[in-house]
């Protein structure tokens, strides 16, 4: 007779955490130069409102996680476009031993960019495993109003 597996309670709630997080899709979204950070539902770009629990399961569990960081210029005469490049680190890791990663990718990003094309920067971190297409990305970046800004100094 095989005996029952422990109870784990933390690996119970790290299960409910992840399973919240996937079924709202949710993603968390940073532009400059406005400083403007929020979650969003990746699939469908709606808004989702602050909360503890949601909170606590982004910041307070280890993740897997895929970091889209992009630069958006302007060439003129409404030429728009964007330069991008997705990370996922090996391994989980909370939220806040991710800022290093995203700080270093974001100033190399803008660094390969033309200085006076560059309108808006930003990074989306979603706590799961996914992949984002360049049209997904630019749904939510559209989402969040990233085209609307002022122009970087």
């Amino acid at each position: 007779m095989s005996k029952r597996k422990p109870h784990n309670l933390q690996a119970r709630i790290a299960r409910s955490c992840r399973s919240l997080l996937a079924t709202n899709h949710m993603a968390v979204v940073n532009i400059e130069p406005s400083g403007r950070q929020g979650m969003i539902n990746w699939v469908n770009c709606k808004s989702i409102p602050p909360g503890r629990q949601l909170a606590n399961a982004v910041c307070d569990i280890p993740h897997r996680w895929t970091i889209y960081v992009s630069v958006m210029c302007d060439a003129g005469a409404g030429g728009q476009y964007c330069k991008s490049v997705e990370i996922a680190p090996q391994g989980q890791y909370l939220a806040e031993h991710l800022t290093d990663v995203i700080e270093t990718t974001h100033k190399d990003l803008i660094a390969e960019c033309n200085q006076n094309h560059v309108i808006a920067s930003g990074w989306i971190a979603i706590p799961a495993d996914v992949s984002l297409t360049e049209e997904q990305a630019a749904r939510v970046f559209n989402a969040v109003g990233v085209w609307s800004q002022q122009k970087a100094a």
